[in-house]
């Protein structure tokens, strides 16, 4: 089970840092009444927020890819999931998600704005392109190419991996024996649908449909109640 605890560690860090990064300063404006934020402090706060959302993506992959080992796989499970490779699972999305998280903030640094108020909770990447007067043409484009490497390459591999333990699970002859393999994905499971659900809704629809209310709802869905809901979801399987 060490892999699994180590992943789901790193999860509980994640969702710890992701939160950090807008929640304080949100309480801040509400108990306050200061909402002024300088540029500095946005730019550092849209860059940890992406960075700490996109490694959130990949990791629920990478937990994905275990889940499927354990089910598909579990008498080569200890020595498939190795300390190296877990390692790896653990390290490539903290590393991949700064990377893009630190292009879009150099991108972002070169645009000017048309005004100073943002219609968010927050220093978001999308609302601050949308505020700006340049041409974002290519802040867009890597918005699409950037977030589909962090979000939509992830959400494939999930589904990549849960088709073979759907597959298997469904060979299981008993009620109960089905019900055993598929306890040990249901966890994971919903919290894929309730983060992959609101962050597509978000980031990958056509600009013509956004509107800022349907945007900051969504957004409070991944940013507070998807990283709240992780450990009563996963407290309920353990």
């Amino acid at each position: 089970h060490q892999p699994m605890y180590i992943l789901l560690s790193n999860l509980s860090l994640l969702d710890i840092c992701f939160t950090s990064t807008t929640i304080p300063k949100i309480l801040l404006n509400l108990l306050c009444g200061n909402t002024t934020i300088s540029s500095a402090a946005c730019l550092v706060q849209m860059y940890f927020f992406t960075a700490f959302g996109g490694a959130d993506s990949i990791l629920l992959s990478a937990m994905a890819y275990d889940r499927y080992l354990a089910v598909c796989c579990p008498l080569h499970y200890v020595t498939i999931t190795s300390g190296l490779r877990c390692a790896l699972l653990v390290a490539v999305p903290w590393v991949l998600a700064n990377l893009i998280s630190m292009v879009h903030t150099i991108l972002m640094t070169r645009l000017s704005f048309c005004s100073n108020r943002i219609p968010h909770f927050f220093c978001d990447l999308n609302t601050l392109i949308k505020l700006s007067c340049s041409d974002t043409q290519v802040n867009e484009m890597l918005v699409f190419v950037l977030g589909g490497s962090t979000v939509l390459v992830p959400f494939v591999c999930i589904v990549a991996s849960y088709t073979p333990i759907a597959v298997a699970v469904w060979k299981v002859p008993s009620t109960r024996g089905k019900w055993k393999a598929f306890s040990t994905c249901g966890s994971h499971l919903c919290v894929v649908f309730l983060f992959y659900g609101a962050v597509i809704g978000v980031y990958f629809n056509p600009t013509s449909t956004h509107t800022t209310q349907t945007d900051m709802a969504a957004t409070i869905i991944y940013t507070m109640v998807t990283p709240m809901l992780n450990p009563v979801i996963y407290r309920v399987k353990t």
